[in-house]
């Protein structure tokens, strides 16, 4: 069966698509580093935006073919008269040394600016996630409402598709069927014919019983010929079944500090690592469900527009937020089927007998059902918190803690708890 595939995208005037993405293929590295380097200077609002991306003209030169120098070469030069057909012209001086302009300069020895062009929006988010991963994540169980299906190889069977057909196999049994219907019809011919071998070496034989035995002979060969070579019974073809695979479920659980300690600064910061997160999640993972969760000295689970948006303030319990967590594991996400995660953010100040508290909660209850966790300071000040935390991070490799000050580090932090590998 030919199958025929019609790209039917838009495409401006004078644009390739084809050609596009070639290129960005081509230079992925260099605008992946050049996507890294234009979120630095974003704000919320406009992270999913496009961007005029710069490449420096030397990463996209192209090899060229030159002649080297030496040889015997054939020239025709207009306006000649001082030369004719024959004469050696001599070299012109100055050898390898010449004083021609260097790379990235143009034919009359000026500087070439840098290439620029712009991205979409869906290419700007793809090559900013595009070396992040959730650490760790395993396939569960069985989905039954929405199961992924792997084929997989299971025998032949006698009918199928053309491009299924096993030559070898169905010829090896064309073969085997040949045999067995001509067995006994081979083995009659092979008696007769050495009967009439006997009969042709005695003279006094009749020509009558020679003429017999020969039609015979003739006869169990036209039933030979007869036999098909290859009949539609001998043809297998290659049987492939799906099975259902499991599915990998995950569940991110978002933690926020709202209390009083934490300054509109220091929400703006931790608002923008959890949306990169959701983006994040949103983008690369279909089956994965987020849990939003708040707190000051209570946690509460709250919608996305309410984690985002809503303001409160107050003291601080940061255990309140692990317990609820907790809490929403053991009634709705089963360690056993879900990969679990979990990421907090908070300036670190909390009561000083409730931070042992949450490490005690980190090592006894969370992180032995948790994929990973990650925390975030968005403070510089060491508090009682991440003193405790640092205690979990030594002795536990799927807990991860990073400190930011400014919204300008909020992106390379986010990347490195989340790039691929970051927990083994």
């Amino acid at each position: 069966m030919l199958q025929q595939v019609i790209d039917r995208r838009l495409s401006g005037k004078n644009k390739s698509i084809g050609n596009r993405e070639r290129f960005l293929q081509r230079y992925r590295k260099q605008i992946r580093e050049a996507v890294r380097h234009a979120v630095s200077g974003r704000s919320i609002q406009d992270i999913e935006q496009g961007e005029n991306i710069t490449l420096p003209r030397r990463d996209v030169s192209e090899p060229v073919f030159g002649h080297g120098s030496g040889g015997s070469q054939e020239r025709v030069f207009p306006g000649n008269r001082d030369y004719v057909r024959g004469d050696h012209i001599a070299r012109p001086p100055g050898g390898g040394s010449g004083s021609g302009a260097g790379p990235g300069a143009g034919q009359d020895g000026s500087g070439q600016d840098d290439f620029e062009f712009r991205i979409t929006r869906e290419e700007f988010m793809q090559y900013f996630f595009d070396d992040l991963a959730l650490p760790r994540l395993l396939r569960t169980q069985l989905l039954p409402d929405v199961p992924e299906w792997k084929s997989h190889r299971a025998g032949f069977v006698s009918e199928g598709t053309p491009t299924n057909l096993h030559v070898v196999r169905s010829m090896r049994k064309a073969l085997s069927r040949r045999i067995a219907m001509g067995g006994d019809v081979r083995r009659e011919l092979h008696r007769l014919e050495q009967s009439l071998s006997l009969l042709l070496r005695d003279a006094d034989t009749p020509g009558n019983e020679i003429m017999g035995l020969q039609a015979e002979i003739e006869t169990l060969k036209h039933r030979l010929r007869q036999i098909p070579f290859l009949d539609p019974f001998d043809l297998r073809y290659r049987n492939r079944v799906n099975t259902p695979l499991p599915a990998s479920r995950a569940v991110m659980f978002c933690l926020m500090d709202v209390s009083g300690s934490m300054n509109e600064t220091r929400k703006d910061m931790a608002k923008r690592f959890f949306i990169l997160l959701y983006l994040f999640l949103m983008r690369h993972y279909e089956k994965t469900e987020v849990v939003f969760i708040r707190h000051h000295t209570q946690a509460a689970e709250v919608s996305e527009d309410e984690f985002f948006h809503s303001t409160e303030s107050g003291g601080t319990v940061a255990s309140s937020a692990l317990t609820l967590m907790h809490q929403i594991i053991q009634q709705r996400y089963a360690p056993g089927e879900w990969n679990i995660y979990g990421a907090q953010a908070s300036d670190g100040d909390n009561w000083l007998q409730d931070s042992a508290k949450c490490r005690a909660l980190l090592v006894d209850k969370l992180l032995p059902a948790s994929r990973y966790f990650a925390y975030l300071q968005v403070a510089e000040e060491s508090q009682t918190l991440w003193e405790e935390y640092a205690l979990v991070h030594k002795s536990h490799p799927h807990f991860a803690m990073q400190k930011v000050t400014d919204a300008a580090g909020i992106y390379p932090v986010f990347r490195e708890l989340f790039k691929k590998g970051s927990a083994a």
